[in-house]
């Protein structure tokens, strides 16, 4: 595996829960042992400030030495490179969809140690130019980048890689659909006519290793510690419950012959609830996806809608649906028998594009807590409720992560303007894509 490949950006996404809590926000895990995070307590133990420093120390840094090495090889090729930017433009889309605004254009400068904070919509709108102008227009397909055995994604094929790119950018673009539409339509048609995936083959994924420290997080979390610390909570068990999901016995285990969840903040009895399913706990090799064929589907069933690109907006919804079920190992007579229900199908399913989008989103990116953060932010569905005794005040989960405190020591005149600028260091500060 070639060192530039490894990715440490990745773990971070899926790392263990008690340093990545966004599938205790979206309320698709909680806890049994402890309650702070479940209760959006990011300071006890500096939840925001570990996330925000494995990105820029360790993941990032480590880019920006990557490409210094790639630039200084004698046969050097654009695609390296390009590669290499992808994941930096990636990880930086992470930090301004977590934050707001971020150290960016003097951020990761040996001799700047008080880094300004850029303003979060310039940072999101540099990413796009930066993958159009940095990446796409630089991949060359007929040409090689990383050789198979170096890259542990796409094994050296370019043309995936570009498919990557626009899929990202096509899911860049629908994040601006509220707060700049013009530029969001823009953005997601010039992604959809290069080409964004197209079937579950052009998944990015990141695969693990049966053996440490190469496993899969989520299995650390669950096996190698020998704790009990969690269990799927009622909000997502009894909603699938209710619309008789195929996909609940590749999430959950049954108790007693049921399926049974958590209530989510409270102190839950872990004997006494359904459990992750061995097929997400028990595997070390289970694969972490970052972008896949069925989010790009619901993302086309949504452009359609507001008007972007033209096409069937069922039909992307029935693909995207179809595909997660498909991903867990279901079937396509299951996927056409969840979605002949009244309370699934697109033409019946309750409530606005939005609603049924953001439902089915919710229930596919189960196990992949921050993009079904984000798209819980940005679409407002489902409804969810923030346990009593939650740190936020106005009853839902957090919008954005707080600052670190560390950053108030070290920088106190930058994050100072930059929590001005945002509108307060609070987790009900939305962000300027957030407009609904």
């Amino acid at each position: 595996m070639h060192p530039f490949l490894q990715v440490p950006s990745i773990s971070c996404l899926i790392r263990w829960p008690k340093q990545n809590i966004f599938r205790l926000i979206v309320q698709h895990w909680t806890e049994t042992t402890y309650t702070d995070e479940a209760n959006y307590d990011l300071k006890t133990r500096r939840i925001d400030e570990f996330h925000w420093e494995v990105l820029y120390r360790d993941v990032l840094k480590n880019f920006k030495e990557a490409k210094s090495l790639v630039s200084g090889l004698p046969d050097v090729q654009a695609n390296k490179i390009a590669t290499i930017e992808l994941y930096e433009i990636y990880t930086y889309y992470v930090l301004v969809t977590s934050f707001g605004d971020i150290p960016y254009t003097e951020a990761l400068d040996i001799d700047v140690l008080n880094p300004v904070f850029d303003k979060q919509d310039v940072v999101f709108n540099d990413l796009i130019d930066r993958l159009d102008n940095n990446v796409l227009s630089k991949f060359v397909e007929d040409e090689v980048g990383f050789s198979a055995s170096e890259d542990i994604v796409y094994n050296g094929d370019i043309a995936q890689w570009k498919k990557f790119a626009n899929s990202l950018k096509l899911q860049m673009g629908m994040m601006l659909a509220d707060s700049d539409p013009a530029k969001a339509e823009t953005v997601v048609s010039s992604a959809v006519a290069s080409g964004v995936f197209t079937s579950a083959s052009d998944d990015m994924k990141i695969a693990f290793e049966s053996a440490a420290p190469y496993t899969n997080p989520v299995y650390a979390a669950l096996v190698l510690s020998g704790r009990d610390d969690y269990v799927p909570t009622n909000t997502i068990v009894d909603m699938m419950g209710s619309l008789n999901d195929p996909r609940r016995d590749d999430y959950f285990t049954q108790h007693n012959g049921e399926y049974v969840g958590g209530i989510p903040g409270k102190l839950n009895s872990f004997p006494n609830f359904s459990h992750v399913s061995d097929k997400i706990g028990k595997d070390p090799t289970l694969e972490a996806p970052l972008l896949t064929y069925y989010d790009v589907e619901f993302l086309l069933a949504e452009a359609v809608e507001r008007g972007f690109i033209t096409g069937d907006a069922e039909t992307h919804y029935n693909n995207a649906v179809t595909a997660s079920i498909n991903y867990w190992g279901g079937t396509d007579a299951e996927a056409a028998g969840y979605l002949g229900q009244a309370s699934v199908a697109y033409s019946t399913a309750p409530g606005d594009y939005k609603q049924k989008l953001g439902t089915q989103k919710w229930l596919a990116l189960y196990n992949r807590g921050f993009e079904s953060w984000t798209e819980w932010r940005r679409l407002d569905y489902p409804l969810l409720t923030a346990p009593e005794d939650a740190e936020t005040t106005n009853g839902q989960p957090p919008y954005r992560l707080t600052y670190p405190d560390v950053e108030l020591t070290l920088n106190e005149v930058n994050i100072k303007a930059a929590i001005t600028s945002i509108g307060g260091d609070e987790l009900e500060t939305k962000l300027f894509w957030d407009k609904n």
